[in-house]
């Protein structure tokens, strides 16, 4: 259990494991994935499976099976709840399907130990089966962790996410709120200028390495039931690296940019928006190379951490409603048209910069539905309920 003064937090690092470590990660990874895959087979039966019939399969499995005993029963049990713990949010959450069966060579490896299923010794991480590999530490653990992850990405590169608890970094007290409303052409646009979130495009920059990348391997791809040839798995590295420069590049920029809002601001009012509708529009390109969802959670997250009042507001009508009397449009404004123009009181402005403007005014109210009453914006004093963030990644 957590203390009321820690938080648990993520700090990844490199892995530099030798041939031997990367066979038997790989031999480990085998055995979860056949689980993993027996578990969605139970379901597909009629059988939902509790953790309590998992274990059960777990222990009759190793019973009847010499290979499933060679491998760590803490990383097999913890396949297990995380299946068990995907089915229990797919029942619970909306739209959110199934689990379904871990293919060999389209799923890369992921391997959770339990503080009884590893330790640190001599700055090497240490696994069941006598497994040791060298860590990259870029910077020290603040405590002792008490699980691990150990994944590879798409690169082929190692890495050790552990778990540890640390007090929270409280910032110093700030003053004022601000309101984002979040965009295409500009990613997030908010009350105040000196910190919107402008289009870095990173996705367009790397267009044309990745059609290069692409074009190699169209050429050189394998035909069915042939091995990969060399140049082929070397295009698809180049494709691979291009990709993963691009998310961390999203990723850096998020982050700078959300400490910046929460280090300067103690109301943050943000647009509740779901991007997703905009992956069947002309924008959808643009919309993902923006990282809206992803900039979106690092600052909800980055400022609950910080102690700041996060309120999200339903993004309906806040297009249409005046910043300075209030009063509503009668007819929605057409994508094209940028500047808003009040009929009641002649307010003229940025588009963008009026919806945020509503959105900050907005913070305090329950604007769950979508009534004809004019309401009046006056305060911050409705806490939102928020869903509690995952582990951070530090």
């Amino acid at each position: 259990m957590l203390s009321d003064v820690e938080e648990a937090v993520r700090y990844t690092y490199r892995l530099r494991p030798g041939a031997t470590a990367v066979a038997a990660l790989t031999a480990e990874w085998h055995r979860c994935r056949w689980l993993w895959n027996e578990a969605v087979h139970q379901q597909t039966q009629g059988n939902r499976p509790t953790v309590t019939k998992l274990h059960a399969l777990l222990t009759e499995a190793r019973a009847h099976s010499a290979w499933l005993r060679e491998g760590s029963v803490v990383a097999q049990q913890q396949v297990l709840r995380d299946y068990a713990q995907a089915l229990a949010t797919s029942f619970k959450v909306k739209g959110r399907g199934r689990p379904v069966r871990k293919a060999r060579k389209k799923t890369r490896p992921s391997l959770n130990y339990t503080q009884r299923g590893f330790s640190i010794k001599h700055d090497r991480l240490c696994l069941p089966g006598k497994v040791t590999i060298p860590v990259v530490w870029s910077r020290d653990l603040p405590a002792d962790p008490t699980s691990v992850r150990v994944y590879q990405d798409s690169l082929g590169h190692w890495y050790a996410s552990f778990v540890t608890r640390r007090e929270p970094a409280r910032l110093a007290d700030a003053d004022g709120g601000i309101g984002i409303d979040w965009g295409v052409k500009t990613v997030a646009n908010t009350t105040d200028p000196g910190f919107d979130l402008p289009h870095p495009e990173y996705g367009r920059r790397a267009a044309r390495a990745l059609a290069t990348a692409q074009r190699r391997m169209a050429r050189r791809a394998p035909k069915p039931g042939q091995k990969a040839s060399r140049g082929y798995r070397r295009a698809r590295l180049e494709a691979a690296k291009v990709y993963a420069k691009t998310t961390r590049q999203r990723q850096d920029t998020a982050r700078k940019w959300a400490r910046r809002v929460v280090e300067n601001h103690a109301v943050i009012a943000v647009e509740d928006f779901k991007p997703k509708f905009l992956t069947k529009t002309s924008m959808a390109r643009k919309a993902a190379d923006g990282a809206i969802g992803a900039t979106k959670r690092e600052l909800i997250d980055r400022g609950k951490r910080a102690g700041r009042k996060v309120v999200p507001v339903p993004p309906g009508y806040t297009t249409m409603t005046c910043a300075n009397c209030h009063a509503r449009a009668k007819q929605r404004l057409v994508l094209s048209e940028r500047i808003f123009r009040c009929e009641s009181c002649d307010h003229v402005q940025d588009r963008d910069r009026n919806a945020a403007r509503v959105i900050l005014a907005s913070a305090g109210l329950n604007r769950a539905g979508a009534d004809g009453v004019r309401h009046v914006l006056d305060s911050f004093g409705v806490d939102a309920v928020l869903p509690e963030p995952g582990i951070p990644r530090l």
